[in-house]
């Protein structure tokens, strides 16, 4: 075989994507998101909002480092730390106005609220600052259902709303990095928590509204039925009843021939307020959120034990895997694909135990059994290797 066949690349038999190109014919080349418009004004709502920071607070305060990857040796990476500070400060500075914080906290809103985190990527040939990057409308991005996998063909394209195709900005693959969550094979995007929850927080919407409407309407759920009494009697009751009763606290005198009957519209208790059925209403908007129900405000039948091991289901089920993702992204699509330094990744340092005391016993552990050296700890917590003596340094991996 020619070494020429060898490094040609393979090409696709299957067909991407058949059940939107094959059953839907669209004029362009370019999928928009089906995104309804009540996803973002959902978002603002005290439930999801909750549920929305409890999961981009916590991924946006975590401490984070830049390192070598794993597998590449230091030695045969050249300008190893050069580097590293010039990754370290295109995260800390991507841009005029946003710092890493800002930035990824966007990314992590659009993409629990409709799966389509983005942020717009541009190299900038500075060995300093070898990128810059901007927060970008996941909703304003569309697809390219025909893109072959090439560098130069657009993967993707921004177009507003009611724009032509044609006046759409068109980007390249190492142009934008697109976080999708829940991905699938039948689809180009991504599925997002709140849209999973859409329905389930509509109708705890209808439901809060009707029980707001409910417990604010002063007005009594009986009335007093007086069998044959006239027209003057009615009035004369009325106003005795709202001048001598009404907010007295006396108790009230009646005498008449027949006995008055009270007459019940409602029972007045807090089942017509349907809490019940607000609170399994929450339960589901927190399992669509991969949260337990604890985190939005639902602390029946919870205790110490058990808070903290729904604190730990937290955050290996709903927090771990979205900072990895966001990770893998930082790492393949920003170091890799627009900068082209493929031997760096992006690391979250608080991702291996929840706990720091845990985190800190395992690691003394460790080190005293010999499993661990020293370096590799002090890597471990964001840290640089020990300086001993002149001679080349060490991988500087800084902490964020």
């Amino acid at each position: 075989m020619e070494a020429g066949a060898a490094d040609a690349e393979a090409e696709r038999k299957t067909l991407a994507l058949p059940a939107i190109l094959s059953p839907v014919r669209f004029p362009g080349r370019h999928l928009p998101k089906p995104t309804p418009a009540n996803l973002r004004r959902f978002a603002e709502t005290p439930l999801v909002r909750r549920a929305i920071n409890v999961i981009k607070d916590r991924i946006a305060a975590m401490d984070w480092q830049v390192r070598v990857r794993r597998g590449v040796r230091t030695g045969e990476v050249a300008y190893v730390e050069r580097k590293l500070r010039a990754l370290r400060r295109t995260l800390e500075e991507p841009n005029c106005t946003d710092s890493f914080r800002t930035l990824i906290e966007q990314v992590i809103e659009d993409a629990l609220t409709g799966g389509f985190g983005a942020a717009e990527m541009e190299a900038t040939g500075d060995a300093e600052r070898p990128a810059m990057l901007w927060p970008v409308d996941g909703a304003s991005i569309r697809m390219n259902a025909r893109w072959d996998g090439q560098e130069e063909t657009p993967r993707y394209a921004q177009a507003l709303p009611g724009q032509l195709e044609t006046a759409a900005v068109e980007l390249l693959d190492r142009q934008l990095m697109y976080v999708r969550m829940n991905p699938r094979s039948f689809t180009p995007f991504g599925l997002g928590p709140l849209e999973v929850a859409f329905e389930t927080v509509n109708q705890f919407l209808s439901a809060h509204r009707f029980a707001g409407k409910l417990a604010a309407n002063a007005v009594a759920q009986y009335a007093l039925w007086l069998n044959e009494a006239t027209p003057a009697q009615h009035d004369r009751l009325i106003r005795w009843w709202q001048d001598e009763i009404e907010g007295t606290g006396r108790v009230p005198l009646l005498s008449s021939e027949q006995k008055p009957e009270v007459l019940r519209f409602a029972q007045g208790t807090d089942a017509d307020l349907r809490l019940a059925w607000q609170e399994f209403l929450i339960r589901m908007v927190a399992n669509a959120f991969g949260l337990p129900p604890l985190m939005l405000g639902l602390e029946a039948d919870v205790n110490q034990s058990t808070a903290s091991e729904m604190a730990d289901e937290a955050f290996r089920g709903a927090i771990q895997p979205l900072a990895l993702l966001l990770a893998g992204h930082i790492t393949r699509d920003l170091f890799g694909k627009c900068i082209g330094w493929r031997e760096f990744e992006f690391v979250f340092n608080e991702l291996s135990a929840r706990d720091e005391a845990t985190e800190l016993a395992v690691q003394v552990q460790l080190l005293q059994a010999g499993v661990l050296t020293v370096d590799e700890v002090r890597a471990m917590r964001g840290l640089g290797p020990l300086r001993q003596g002149p001679g080349p340094q060490g991988t500087e991996a800084t902490s964020g």
